[in-house]
């Protein structure tokens, strides 16, 4: 089996980890500018500043994404780059980086496909409460508009946001992420309503403007799964599933919130402010998505909690690997004996891949879905000067094979975005874990090289995955 013509084979990035030119051009400040900064927060004080310095070298980057034969390029546009403030003028310089990205993504035939928040909120409004106020929703609502009449007739692939459960969840309940906030249920619950508004208003915003393209939301997805067939287990996991998915994709695809997640965080004492006028405003826009993005690096293996005292959430256990129990006490995340791990414990399982499309398409039924990211973070061998990144070309293929599977059982995938296009800044890990097909030099320049990956890329999209 080939991949469909109208498949598209494509990588990612985002603007905080590449780009750098922290504060050229009029860029405003953004809340990782400043966390970045902060002792402690990310490993060896790495930040954003320079990144991997793409603002400058855009031109050669994408060359060598066309050269790759890449389909598409998933990028996402910095709002502070935007509209430094958050509200009120707009940068010009902004706007103009990202038309020179956009068009030269068209002069190779490579299909932006655009992100509008990946994280980066202008600091300004961080301070003024960041996601858990309100007057943000119309301030995004804002900046979405601006971006779709300024790159709309050309960009016609949009994603809203990029993983809410991973800025919410790391920003309000790990502290991890800014604004560092450690354990607070209550923000974290509004902050997820008021980005699924966002994204709702974002939405019909975007169908009134009539530009004919498509739009919807990515999630991370870590699809729960028990660890054994014992009730108390299951239990655990169904709940794991109710508040770390079901919470996230009901209300974009069946414009509701999930009863059984509403009536337990009532009783956790949890008070959304949220009114009629808003839940209808998200229920009334939920067919009006055109796809679902999904990123996918592992799922996780569930059981009833039976840790009682805290376990302290640090930079390195808040990013993927298992061992964490929920905020709420009900279940945990286990690592098991019989699963092969990477270096940073994140499971390898194209088997959970698979299950885990399956159990969306009995939810959802035939929603569009793009896999918007899905990797290896590896510390690659350079053997004799070639970047050796076998481990990567292995774990790739095997997930689009989950992928192909997936298809031949009826589940709607119409593209594949690798994670990532080019080595880049891990938000809170540095340079050591990576995760591209094009290879940085820190100590030379920046200097880009392909990687073995990269070449093996080039032929699986030449040959739509024949041999996979």
């Amino acid at each position: 089996m080939k991949f469909a013509k109208d498949f598209l084979f494509g990588a990612a990035t985002a603007a905080y980890q590449v780009e750098g030119a922290w504060n050229e051009d009029g860029k405003g400040i953004s809340n990782w500018d400043v966390f970045s900064k902060i002792p402690g927060k990310t490993f060896e004080g790495t930040n954003g500043d320079v990144a991997v310095d793409h603002y400058h070298r855009y031109k050669e980057d994408i060359k060598l994404m066309a050269d790759m034969g890449l389909e598409s390029y998933r990028f996402s546009i910095s709002w502070p780059r935007i509209i430094p403030n958050g509200t009120g003028e707009v940068n010009p310089k902004g706007i103009e980086f990202y038309n020179n990205v956009i068009n030269e993504c068209l002069k190779y035939g490579i299909v932006p496909f655009v992100t509008l928040y990946h994280w980066d909120m202008p600091q300004v409004l961080e301070e003024k409460g960041g996601w858990t106020n309100k007057a943000t929703i119309d301030a995004f609502v804002n900046y979405a508009e601006t971006c779709f009449k300024a790159f709309g007739d050309r960009v016609k692939h949009w994603i809203t946001f990029n993983e809410t459960v991973v800025f919410c969840g790391l920003g309000y309940l790990a502290g991890a992420h800014p604004p560092a906030i450690v354990g607070d249920k209550n923000k974290y619950f509004q902050a997820t309503h008021n980005v699924f508004l966002a994204h709702a208003k974002s939405v019909e915003l975007y169908k009134s403007l009539k530009q004919y393209g498509e739009i919807g939301i990515t999630h991370v997805y870590s699809p729960a799964f028990s660890v054994d067939d014992k009730e108390e287990n299951i239990k655990a996991t169904e709940h794991a599933r109710n508040l770390d998915t079901y919470w996230y994709y009901d209300p974009i695809l069946k414009g509701e919130y999930p009863k059984y997640v509403v009536d337990h965080i009532e009783k956790l004492g949890v008070k959304i402010d949220w009114t009629a006028e808003e839940l209808e405003i998200i229920r009334r826009n939920a067919d009006k998505n055109d796809f679902i993005g999904l990123n996918y690096y592992q799922p996780q293996r569930v059981m009833k909690n039976d840790v009682q005292e805290n376990v302290e959430r640090t930079r390195e256990n808040s990013t993927g690997s298992p061992g964490n129990p929920s905020f709420d006490g009900v279940y945990k995340t286990v690592r098991m004996d019989d699963k092969v791990y990477t270096k940073w414990g994140w499971e390898i399982s194209p088997e959970g891949f698979l299950d885990g499309l399956k159990l969306l398409k009995e939810r959802y039924g035939d929603v569009k879905i793009y896999i918007t990211e899905n990797g290896l973070g590896d510390e690659d061998p350079i053997i004799e000067g070639e970047v050796v990144d076998i481990p990567r070309i292995k774990f790739i293929e095997k997930h689009l094979r989950a992928v192909k599977d997936a298809i031949k059982e009826g589940v709607n995938i119409k593209g594949y975005y690798a994670w990532s296009a080019i080595d880049l800044l891990s938000w809170l890990n540095g340079y050591k874990k990576q995760y591209g097909f094009i290879y940085v030099d820190h100590n030379n320049n920046l200097e880009r090289k392909k990687k073995a990956s990269y070449y093996w890329y080039k032929h699986v999209i030449e040959t739509r995955g024949e041999e996979i």
